[in-house]
């Protein structure tokens, strides 16, 4: 751990995973059952993850951001048998306490709430021997729905023996240059698709794993020198703050062990990556995925200079850019992008949202709009239904419509990502008043914190901008695209 220095040995983490594995099957839970877990970047947050991998079951990882009704949900949407929590989370457990009463495990560290064993005694109460006959486990979290609610990403379930290595292993070792002599650096919390399965990866290869408690820019340097990180995964708004360091902080720390800085989640601007390179070499890694893993694409330093501004070519896959008639564009047209030949995937209890994910064909598709260039580069264009991607978290807009529109002040509103320097796109409501007299700074406030109460405040805009009509077709349909217009001219693309 970053900032405590706690070490967990591959032992320790070996016997605390077996430990919890037991312990989920005495309490009567079998391969493919759910469970969900939600605490801090903690020093036994990977435990947890491989104990419940362990016993071959299926394990969502809660954003600690979330609201206590946004957790209800999932844990209500994903049949969670079993809840472990932290102390930091206590109010929000307590509130959950009466929804998880019927779970067979109910476990918090650091300390207890009603309705919640502690997790250390619990443990420590089971043996360290494996379970007989075990089986791979696997994640399913969660992504923004078309109802604006999340849903979980679920992909099949081999059965196969327990240690079968999974395709990213090869990604980590044959793209990225891992292996047992591997120090890993995750700046980011572990409840993230990445974070989460980079680190149980580089388990698999027995390399280090150096977890932050919270990203600073001087810190990761700092740790990057100090236990001579080979590998590491950031996201855009990470490049900016180290680059906006003064030139003296950043030459007190060698970077210079870095093999592999592999950055996703959001676009990086041109000129950010560029600077990037200059500064840390041709090091820099890029791909473009989804949690839903249909599909990968990929580019290296040397392919991104030859192609500026691409997020790389596809790996294991085909790419198509489809037009509104489904039929593949012409090369340089911009279109929905589809994957062909990735794995299959659905969403967890919305065989609409499934279907809607796919072409006729069987390929499938992220939502997201982008081209291809001659030479078979991709380059993103445009968001998922207006998806907005602040910071490399992933925000719905619907789920803050939602709530704002329940507002007593608010008569129609949209919700859209607006250009922002350092997170690539920041959170803006834009609202027609009931009153337009009421249109200023403090119904501003109003509404912000509002939309605070009911939602995580990542999802929740940082601005709100007042118009006296939102552009709207007679039928009710919003035209989203001339307000965002308006934000994002001057730019090329959607993306900063």
């Amino acid at each position: 751990m970053a900032s405590s220095g706690a070490v967990t040995t591959y032992r320790e983490l070996d016997d605390a995973a077996n430990r919890l594995a037991r312990l989920f099957h005495a309490a009567g839970l079998r391969p493919g059952d759910h469970v969900a877990f939600c605490l801090e970047n903690h020093p036994r947050y990977l435990e947890i993850a491989w104990g419940a991998h362990y016993a071959g079951l299926v394990y969502t990882a809660l954003s600690s951001r979330l609201t206590t009704a946004e957790m209800a949900y999932i844990l209500a949407d994903c049949e969670a048998k079993a809840f472990i929590t932290s102390r930091y989370k206590a109010e929000q457990a307590a509130e959950l306490a009466e929804q998880v009463a019927s779970m067979p495990v109910r476990l918090m560290l650091d300390g207890t709430v009603d309705g919640y064993d502690a997790y250390e005694d619990a443990v420590a109460a089971q043996p360290a021997d494996p379970l007989p006959d075990r089986v791979e486990g696997a994640d399913m979290l969660y992504s923004s729905g078309t109802t604006g609610r999340p849903k979980g990403v679920q992909t099949p379930r081999t059965g196969e023996p327990l240690g079968t290595p999974p395709s990213l292993i090869g990604v980590l070792a044959l793209l990225f240059g891992m292996d047992q002599d591997a120090v890993y650096l995750s700046p980011a919390p572990l409840y993230h698709a990445a974070p989460l399965r980079f680190s149980m990866g580089v388990h698999r290869l027995g390399g280090t794993v150096v977890v932050m408690e919270h990203f600073d820019a001087e810190a990761a340097l700092a740790l990057i020198d100090r236990h001579r990180v080979t590998a590491s995964q950031w996201v855009p708004t990470m490049f900016v703050r180290m680059l906006k360091l003064d030139p003296s902080v950043r030459a007190r720390y060698d970077v210079s062990s870095l093999k592999a800085a592999v950055h996703a989640a959001a676009p990086c601007p041109i000129d950010v990556k560029r600077r990037m390179i200059e500064w840390w070499g041709p090091v820099l890694h890029e791909y473009y995925a989804g949690t839903e893993g249909n599909g990968f694409v990929y580019c290296n330093s040397e392919q991104w200079l030859a192609h500026p501004g691409t997020v790389g070519q596809p790996l294991g896959c085909a790419v198509h850019i489809v037009g509104e008639d489904g039929e593949d564009v012409a090369q340089g047209e911009e279109g929905t992008i589809y994957f062909e030949g990735g794995a299959s995937f659905e969403y967890h209890n919305d065989p609409d949202k499934t279907r809607e994910s796919r072409h006729p064909k069987g390929w499938s598709t992220l939502g997201d709009v982008g081209r291809l260039d001659a030479d078979g580069f991709l380059y993103l264009t445009d968001r998922k239904a207006y998806m907005i991607i602040t910071g490399g978290v992933n925000v719905y807009p619907q789920e803050a419509e939602n709530v704002l529109t329940m507002h007593p002040k608010v008569f129609d509103v949209a919700v859209i990502g607006v250009p922002n320097p350092d997170f690539g796109e920041e959170v803006k409501a834009v609202v027609q008043p009931v009153d337009w007299s009421e249109a200023g700074p403090e119904l501003e406030r109003e509404l912000i914190a509002f939309c605070r109460s009911q939602l995580a405040d990542v999802k929740c805009p940082r601005s709100v901008d007042f118009e006296q009509e939102l552009p709207r077709h007679p039928t009710g349909k919003l035209y989203k695209r001339l307000l965002r217009d308006r934000y994002w001219q001057g730019h090329d693309s959607r993306l900063i």
